[in-house]
């Protein structure tokens, strides 16, 4: 859904709980940023939502749904994911050498891209859970 009460756009989706969720965010921030041209670079929008979804359906209620926000702005765009659960997504402000995955795990590399390849990121609460967010500035 498109908003145009403002200078920016957004769009608002509920995501099913299950797998078929990244690829439908996935298409959904293609659409978004292909709908004004230029912008921040939709291969990261992409990849990060895609890790973001992926986490909310691992890791939370399958009973309560995922939702996608992607808030386009005139310096980038704020991509925010939804879910029921208020517990935090983990670090997403350390940085450092201390803080990297181990290589040989299947897990743990999907924070590390979102606090390194976007302009900012973060969590909060929700009245339902929380909402995991990260921004992206223009190219």
């Amino acid at each position: 859904m498109l908003d145009d009460a403002s200078d920016s756009a957004s769009w608002r989706i509920t995501l099913p709980h299950s797998a078929a969720a990244v690829p439908m965010a996935r298409a959904l921030i293609r659409s978004a940023l292909a709908d004004i041209g230029p912008t921040a670079d939709s291969d990261t929008a992409e990849l990060l939502t895609a890790e973001l979804v992926a986490n909310a359906v691992e890791h939370t209620n399958p009973d309560i749904p995922i939702k996608l926000v992607v808030e386009l702005l005139p310096s980038g765009c704020q991509i925010e994911v939804h879910d029921g659960d208020r517990r935090p997504p983990g670090d997403l402000t350390t940085t450092g050498i201390g803080r990297l995955p181990d290589p040989w795990q299947e897990h743990g590399r999907g924070l590390v891209l979102i606090r390194t390849l976007s302009a900012d990121c973060g969590h909060r609460t929700t009245e339902q859970g929380k909402a995991v967010w990260f921004t992206l500035s223009v190219r």
